[in-house]
């Protein structure tokens, strides 16, 4: 059954079919630059822990406070 709130159902299967969750594959799929590469971020190694922290907060990553930049950086790529 089609969800009305993704954008593109076809990549959010394919993405779940890879094993992403549920989260991931649809902010994926709801993005609207979907398919283009090359943001204006900063890559995660070059922001401070704190921004990492900040991240991982507006993302809902839980037990965040006490992790370290390294362990920041492994859950948000994860997520």
């Amino acid at each position: 059954m089609p969800n009305p709130s993704i954008k593109n159902e076809e990549q959010y299967q394919a993405l779940r079919d890879k094993g992403y969750s549920k989260e991931k594959a649809a902010r994926i799929a709801n993005a609207s630059n979907t398919g283009e590469k090359g943001g204006q971020a900063p890559p995660y190694e070059e922001r401070t822990k704190e921004e990492l922290y900040q991240k991982a907060r507006e993302i809902g990553i839980e037990g965040r406070s006490g992790m370290s930049k390294s362990e920041l950086i492994k859950a948000l790529r994860n997520h």
